[in-house]
Parts: structure tokens; C-alpha cells; sequence
């Protein structure tokens, strides 16, 4: 799960929130920053899962969070299928166009904004990482990656089946008291489970570990054997996890390498047959997104992204940003202050 720890949630009441049902939105404590979303379960409901509509969430915050356009990020998943209209929606500063039969999935930590959804419709769930069980969560793991596709795009066999297994879910999580709550909260995740699972074999999202589906439920990714493809996407996954906690000050391939307790070596090879790419552009690329979302929507001014990302100076952060972009942070910055995120 990809969350900036280091912007924890306020204390006292929310910012916005329309019901005691809903998801409560409150504010990261660094005003400058893009604000990070936490999850209230809904009434009844002893974990992070609900389940409604586009259109009853449009008619229930029609001055929020599309009327201005407000970026934030959020520490749960967001998964909606458009059935009818056209939805747009902005993840890590790209407009996304979702027309019906396709899914849009936000992860926690991507930078997302709404457009108008008036025209859309179609099951919204919305889920923190730990409703799945463990041995799900570790088949589902290409699709619930923070680089994973926004857009999914199911094979048409598949489009009917998910659909109906996604109003089946919100059936069921509207249905509260109709069935003894342990039961009412285990035919929810289930159907989610069951959903997520058809939903996987998607185009363009990679598969997961050979030897994932046969893993014991208590055991987890960072047991795996050390060597082979199963070891080297292991240490790819730590390496990951690593990095979301320390890319703000540790920049070096050799730095992961001793915080996992492995050579170089082992970590540019695990990352390279994962990703097709070196350690050292994951790096680079995780600390170009956070200048992005820093400089295009929380207003940072370079002199900030470069201490906050453990630049020696402006100048050297100004060289890294256009090596990667091709734009100055103050040309980034302009283009995109615009009126739509």
C-alpha cells in the first residue's frame, strides 16, 4: 500500500463527510500537501468495505469533490464500473476516459481527482487493503500494485459475470440485518474476493507468482525461498515496500540493499525480472511522481520538493526533473495550473 506516512490525519471533526455512512475524508496535517483520505467503515461494519452507486455518491456530495476539482489521496482502494455514460477521472495527474464494461481502480496513494460524474452510473466499492485475506491478497497482488492499470478492461466472457457479481455485493452490503452479521460480513467479502479474483485475469495485468495460489493462508511473501524467480519477486516486493518508506532520503541502490539484507546484485536482478527495469530508475521514478503531485497540485515550490526529496539544492532537483521530463518545475508547474485538475 502506497500511503505517505508522514502526513498523519488531523485531529477533531472531518472536513467533509455526508453521512455518518460514508467515508471519512479528513485532511493530511501539512496544509501545502495533497491531502490523504482515511476510511470510516460504515455503520455496522467492523471493517473498511462499502458499497453504493456513482450516481448516489454524485447525489449526495453534489458540491464535493468535482465543484472546484480537489485532489487528494486516499488509504483505500476506490473500484467503480461504468454500466451507462462516460466517466472521467484524474490518477497521478493523467484523465482517465472509463466508458461502460470498464473498471477504474484508484489505489491507496495514487493522486486522483474527479471530474463531474452526472453522466456516469454503475457499482462504486470502496475497500481498505486488510478486508482481503492474506492468501488473496498475495494472488491479487499484480492487480492491487500501485503501478497496476487505472482502467481494466475485462475479457467479454468475463464483463456479464462481474457485473452481476458486483450487484450482488451491493445487494448485500445494503441488505444489513437481513442475515446474522458474521454471516452478512463473510458473503461481502467473499463476493468481493470472487470479484477482484475474475477481475485479475484482465488484460494487460500480469500474473501472479507461480506459486502463490499454493502458499499456506498464514504464511507470507517475505518467507518465499531465497533463490529463483520466487525469491527475486520477494525481494522485488520488499524492495517496494522499502522504498515507499524511505525513497524521501535514501536515493541509492546500495542503500536498499543493506536495509534488505541482500547484495546489489540480487536486488537490480529481482527488480529487473520483475519490472524490466534497473532499481535505480524505480527509485528515480518513485521520487519524479512525488515531485509531480507536489509541484502540480499541493503548489510546492521547487526550493521545497528538492528539500523534501533530499536534493542537495534546487538547482540539483531542477537538472533531475527536466533529465526526466523534459520541463523545468516552473514550466511543469504552469502547465498545470489550469481550471480542470
Amino acid at each position: 500500500m502506497m500511503v505517505d506516512r508522514r502526513h498523519p490525519p488531523r485531529s477533531g471533526p472531518p472536513s467533509s463527510s455526508a453521512s455518518s455512512s460514508r467515508p471519512l475524508l479528513t485532511a493530511g496535517a501539512e496544509p501545502a500537501s495533497v491531502p490523504l483520505y482515511g476510511f470510516q467503515p460504515p455503520v455496522g461494519t467492523p471493517y473498511g468495505l462499502e458499497v453504493t452507486t456513482v450516481e448516489d455518491f454524485h447525489a449526495h456530495h453534489d458540491d464535493w469533490p468535482w465543484n472546484p476539482p480537489r485532489p487528494g489521496r486516499a488509504t483505500f482502494h476506490y473500484l467503480i464500473l461504468v454500466t451507462e455514460g462516460v466517466l472521467r477521472h484524474d490518477v497521478d495527474h493523467v484523465t482517465r476516459t472509463v466508458a461502460p464494461g470498464q473498471w477504474l481502480w484508484v489505489r491507496p496513494g495514487h493522486v486522483q481527482c474527479w471530474h463531474d460524474p452526472s453522466t456516469a452510473r454503475g457499482p462504486f466499492v470502496l475497500f481498505e487493503p486488510d478486508v482481503l485475506r492474506p492468501d488473496t491478497a498475495r494472488e491479487l497482488a499484480p492487480l492491487t500494485s500501485h503501478d497496476a492499470p487505472a482502467v481494466l478492461t475485462p475479457h467479454s466472457a468475463d464483463g456479464p459475470w462481474l457485473e452481476q457479481t458486483a450487484l450482488q455485493l451491493l445487494d448485500e452490503h445494503r441488505s444489513l440485518g437481513r442475515r446474522p452479521l458474521a454471516a452478512h460480513h463473510a458473503l461481502r467479502r467473499s463476493l468481493l474476493e470472487a470479484l477482484l479474483l475474475r477481475l485479475a485475469h484482465s488484460p494487460g495485468v500480469p500474473a501472479p507468482p507461480a506459486d502463490a495460489a499454493a502458499a499456506s493462508p498464514g504464511s507470507g511473501p517475505r518467507h518465499a525461498p531465497p533463490g529463483g524467480s520466487t525469491g527475486r519477486r520477494h525481494t522485488y516486493e520488499r524492495f517496494l515496500d522499502a522504498l515507499e518508506l524511505h525513497f524521501r532520503e535514501r536515493h541509492r541502490v546500495d542503500d536498499y540493499a543493506r536495509l534488505l539484507g541482500c547484495s546489489v546484485r540480487t536486488l537490480s536482478r529481482a527488480a529487473q525480472a520483475a519490472t524490466g527495469r534497473g532499481a535505480r530508475e524505480i527509485i528515480n521514478e518513485r521520487r519524479l511522481l512525488e515531485a509531480r503531485r507536489l509541484l502540480g497540485h499541493a503548489g510546492w515550490t521547487s526550493h521545497a520538493v528538492a528539500a523534501h526529496l533530499g536534493f542537495t539544492d534546487a538547482a540539483n532537483f531542477g537538472r533531475f526533473f527536466r533529465h526526466h521530463t523534459g520541463l523545468t518545475p516552473a514550466a511543469y508547474t504552469a502547465r498545470q495550473a489550469t481550471p480542470e485538475c
